[in-house]
């Protein structure tokens, strides 16, 4: 039954136990349609592993999980992306001995001939396809054939969003995004991440860098010990006020 349609993204009483420790403990989180909201905390605050079960790489424990106002229950991070959920993380994004545009398409391969799994590559449209991803959000390499290997980590972020917006992703989860990369490169992070509502998509943001969150965010998300403890416009908050949380 749709109850909640105006919400992409919702946790009901969500829990998260390991053994005797309790990760996440009743978490109720909402994600609007057209909106990027930054969650927040410190190191065991429950963000990791509350992402990690919206993301499908985790089981919960307890509580439900709504997408579009209809509850899911998602086995793998393969069941989030068929369900238009990206995660965009700090390091493990894409795979480094492997070309630009075989990352976007990794399991998505566009195939001709095909026969059930099996067919041949249409190498040439993939190699079109990535050089228009990356340009859409404003990274441009010098051939989708080269190594991502070869990329800076900034490069590489471009490649983890190009290959979300290459497939309609309309949920993206970015981990720490701007980390370890230049400052040009994180502009262009902060202007995608900006920009996600204006071209149809929401956003988890999560970031240590109060400031970037404070730039892409419309709402901010603050856990500490395994439960939310603050959920307000940014409006209506400060940098301060989000420190004495933490």
């Amino acid at each position: 039954m749709t109850e909640s349609p105006d919400y992409v993204v919702e946790t009901r009483n969500l829990v998260k136990s390991y053994g005797a420790v309790h990760a996440v403990k009743g978490v109720n989180f909402k994600l609007g349609k057209d909106e990027v909201v930054g969650l927040l905390g410190d190191n065991g605050a429950g963000k990791t592993t509350l992402i990690r079960m919206i993301s499908g790489a985790e089981r919960p424990t307890g509580g439900d999980i709504l997408l579009r106002g209809e509850p899911v229950s998602m086995k793998s991070p393969r069941d989030a992306m068929h369900a238009g959920i990206e995660t965009i993380h700090q390091y493990n994004s894409t795979v480094g001995t492997m070309s630009v545009a075989e990352n976007i398409f990794l399991g998505r391969e566009m195939l001709t001939g095909q026969i059930g799994n099996f067919g041949f590559l249409k190498k040439a449209e993939m190699r079109t396809l990535a050089e228009q991803s990356l340009g859409n959000v404003g990274f441009h390499l010098r051939s989708p054939d080269t190594r991502v290997g070869e990329l800076s980590g900034g490069q590489r972020q471009g490649v983890a969003i190009a290959r979300a917006l290459q497939f309609q992703s309309k949920i993206m989860i970015l981990d720490e995004p701007t980390n370890h990369i230049s400052v040009k490169e994180t502009n262009n992070v902060l202007d995608f991440t900006k920009n996600l509502p204006g071209r149809g998509y929401s956003g988890i943001f999560i970031s240590h860098n109060l400031g970037h969150v404070f730039e892409c965010c419309s709402r901010i998300v603050v856990m500490s010990r395994g439960r939310i403890v603050a959920d307000e416009s940014a409006e209506a908050l400060t940098i301060s006020d989000i420190e004495a949380l933490l």
